[in-house]
């Protein structure tokens, strides 16, 4: 994913170790290797012994190579098997020079001066991406008069990478007294020491720029400034990228530092890119420089890379090219943004360095979906091995969590299941930086593409054709077709036969609202496919019959398409995980034991003439998630769902005959234990009632329940207070609801209610007046509207 000569060390440093020591371990194998070839001493072994020799003399010369070139970086190794590259910071700021955070300054003053009710130190976070300004926010606050005036000591610590306990008591001890020689004792020397110059002192600490996630390191620096008399004083300041950093160092919500605004941006470009009172003479170069500063996002040690390039160019052309290149592709120095933002992704493990390379495919300002993502992940072999008791579609997850929690992607909406987001245009060329040999856009003015590239997004209305420049690709493991124009010849046969003649490892497929009538049988042909999707293929209404030689598919997403059955082929992909269909069939074949045994994910999507679920459906063992969207003819649940003991999440959509009465047999389904987690209800017309059998043998599962413009629904079961473990309960334009849940108070475990739109329902929980209020009145986060 990377390119020059970091490619070369990064494969050095995660394929050979990081030291010398691997490197010969290599050659010893590759040694051992060759005498075992050269003492087989037959004819035809002989041949590919003396063949293997020369590709394993190859190898070897290789890694000399690369054994040279990492012992010229002099890199030195800690104990986390990290490089550490130290960024220093200082406490002092001009403030003349800082723009547009005044209103942050004064809401993190306010938060220093609350008293503390807690003898740990209270500790404000600062967080945001790299190059937001989060040190410059606490240089601004730590040099307010109020601020010394409050605080009669004043600390400031540049964490950086390496959280050693010794290295900040060292740092902590220097800075209250310059005089004090510490730099030789021992660790209960230092606390000694820290704790005679604090002596119960109130302080204000800054810790600028921390990574640390382990909370065992900060713990033991906590304890040794936490107050010995009573309430703490004194307050404690943390910069960083990480919200999960800040969660493990404090209880107090993180300040989440924004972007500038644009005029804000305009201003401090302009001080940059001119000499005082300059600007005014070059009024051209203004109006190009605000269309360079929308390229920014609002970062504004972005706004100082690029008006700092531009400092005393006042040819036109000069700023013409900075408005026109990628931000990835302009000179950098140490401190500019890119660099910057490079210490996130250095700092990320290497499994996230490839999953956050790869959303470079994309397009800036793309959406993106969470389960798509994870998706394309899994099929280009990116994710960890599962943990146990978990799967590869929660690996994905906890990767996406991941990068949220650094702060290198934003949730955007939250649809419970799954979510989408976005990635900030700085990330999004810090994302092209790393991944330029493997991710490639290819639009209708692309002339050249590296054969190195691995995968492909095809995407511009004007691409009427297949490229030549792909005709001599052979590595290409993606592709995605985005925005082409459905008379475009670009999505019919010929890429399919690009595919199977040229990509034959292609994982992943991907053809969203093609003019394709049908699929090819050569497409079966490509053994490795994991991913196919045909979203809106309208044209297709049926499958090749050797479709069942795609043993490696694990998603196949036909939602859209004119089915009009799904033929038995399918259920012979063994490996298959996430299914979408649409169809044109009042029934689905039955579903037979020992098939789909991998399915996690089933969605019928609009499949209207669709009466029932296909028999056999006890057989997904595996099934964590069933979707059924738009299957306007259902009239009711298989009983035969209550053998899916792995079923979390229950989604029924705009099924406007469907009856969900589904009451519990007495002995047959006494001891029933089931494992839903999520059960959403939404447009059901005729439903009267919940599925008791369900949701009952989840009582102590189930945690989220939303019933959405139920407007049949007159009365909610009193059963449902077995349901235990329920933490949000959702009712909304469910108008004829009238009577509230009795005894709702002994769900414990509720902590979010919200009844929008049932006008009699709401009448009696409003907490002005409401009769009923008393009863929910105890629930953390009641919301009630009408």
């Amino acid at each position: 994913m990377l390119s020059g000569n970091s490619t070369k060390m990064k494969s050095c440093a995660s394929v050979c170790g990081s030291s010398e020591t691997s490197f010969t371990m290599l050659r010893t194998l590759l040694t051992i290797s060759s005498v075992k070839l050269s003492a087989n001493r037959t004819p035809l072994s002989l041949k590919m012994a003396l063949k293997m020799a020369h590709k394993i003399k190859a190898i070897n010369r290789r890694l000399g190579e690369l054994a040279t070139e990492w012992n010229s970086f002099d890199l030195r190794q800690c104990s986390d098997n990290r490089h550490v590259f130290r960024r220093e910071t200082i406490s002092f700021v001009d403030s003349s020079d800082v723009i547009g955070r005044d209103e942050d300054k004064e809401n993190i003053i306010n938060m220093l001066m609350k008293p503390s009710e807690q003898r740990s130190v209270p500790v404000i976070p600062i967080v945001g991406l790299g190059g937001l300004g989060k040190t410059t926010l606490a240089q601004l606050v730590y040099n307010d008069d109020r601020v010394t005036s409050l605080f009669p000591l004043k600390i400031w610590i540049c964490v950086s990478e390496e959280f050693d306990l010794s290295r900040l008591l060292k740092l902590i001890i220097h800075s209250i007294n310059k005089e004090e020689k510490c730099d030789d004792l021992t660790l209960e020397a230092l606390q000694s020491c820290l704790r005679s110059h604090l002596n119960d002192k109130k302080f204000l600490l800054v810790l600028d720029d921390v990574w640390n996630e382990n909370q065992a390191k900060w713990v033991e620096l906590r304890n040794l400034l936490r107050s010995t008399d009573g309430f703490s004083p004194s307050k404690i300041i943390v910069t960083t990228r990480s919200l999960k950093v800040a969660s493990l160092m404090s209880s107090i919500p993180s300040y989440i530092l924004k972007g500038l605004p644009l005029e804000d941006c305009l201003i401090l470009f302009t001080k940059w890119a001119f000499n005082d009172g300059d600007e005014t003479y070059y009024p051209n170069l203004i109006r190009i420089g605000e269309e360079i500063v929308k390229k920014c996002k609002g970062v504004p040690l972005a706004v100082r890379t690029l008006g700092s390039l531009l400092f005393q160019k006042t040819d036109e052309s000069d700023w013409i090219y900075i408005r026109e290149s990628e931000i990835w592709r302009l000179e950098q120095h140490e401190n500019d943004i890119l660099p910057v933002l490079k210490l996130s992704y250095n700092h990320l493990p290497s499994h996230l360095q490839r999953c956050l390379a790869f959303l470079s495919l994309y397009k800036k300002d793309q959406i993106y979906y969470s389960d798509q993502v994870i998706r394309l992940w899994m099929a280009n072999g990116l994710l960890e091995h599962p943990r146990q008791n978990q799967e590869w579609e929660d690996v994905g997850k906890r990767y996406l969590n991941e990068l949220l929690s650094r702060c290198l992607i934003q949730k955007e909406e939250d649809f419970c299941l799954n979510f989408t987001f976005k990635m900030h245009d700085l990330v999004h060329d810090l994302a092209l930086d790393v991944s330029q040999k493997e991710c490639k856009t290819v639009n209708s003015e692309t002339e050249m593409v590296d054969e190195n590239v691995r995968h492909l997004l095809l995407c511009d209305e004007k691409l009427v054709e297949v490229p030549r420049v792909l005709e001599e690709m052979k590595s290409v493991r993606t592709v995605i077709i985005q925005d082409v124009s459905r008379r475009s010849k670009i999505v019919d046969k010929s890429l399919i036969n690009l595919c199977v003649s040229n990509f034959k490892y292609l994982r992943a497929l991907e053809l969203r609202n093609s003019p394709l009538t049908a699929l090819p049988n050569s497409i079966c042909t490509l053994k490795h496919l994991r991913d196919l999707e045909l979203v809106q293929c309208k044209g297709i209404q049926e499958l090749p019959n050797s479709f069942d030689k795609l043993r490696s598919l694990q998603s196949l997403n036909l939602r859209g398409t004119r089915l009009k059955q799904l033929p038995e082929s399918v259920q012979r992909l063994i490996e298959l995980r996430h299914l979408e269909i649409t169809i044109k069939a009042e029934h689905l074949k039955e579903i037979r034991a020992g098939c789909w045994t991998s399915l996690q994910y089933l969605k019928l999507h609009r499949c209207f003439e669709l009466e029932c679920l296909p028999e056999g459906m006890q057989y997904l063992k595996s099934l964590r998630t069933l979707v059924l969207k738009g299957c306007s003819r259902l009239v009711s649940l298989r009983r035969s769902l209550k053998f899916l003991t792995k079923l979390e999440h229950l989604e029924i959509v705009c099924c406007d005959k469907i009856n969900l009465e589904m009451e519990p047999k007495e002995e047959e389904d006494r001891d029933l234990q089931l494992s839903l987690k999520t059960f959403e209800l939404y447009e059901l017309y005729a439903l009267r009632d919940l599925p008791q059998l369900l949701l009952q043998g989840s009582s102590s599962t189930l945690q989220q329940l939303r019933i959405s413009w139920c407007p049949e629904l007159s009365v909610l079961p009193a059963w449902l207070l077995n349901l235990t473990s329920l933490h949000k309960l959702e009712i909304e334009y469910c108008f004829n609801l009238s009577a509230p849940v009795e005894g709702i108070d002994r769900l414990t475990n509720l902590r979010e209610l919200a009844i929008h739109e049932c006008p009699q329902l709401s009448k009696r929980y409003r907490q002005n007046g409401g009769e009923d209020w008393h009863k929910i009145a105890q629930i953390q986060n009641v919301v009630i509207k009408d």
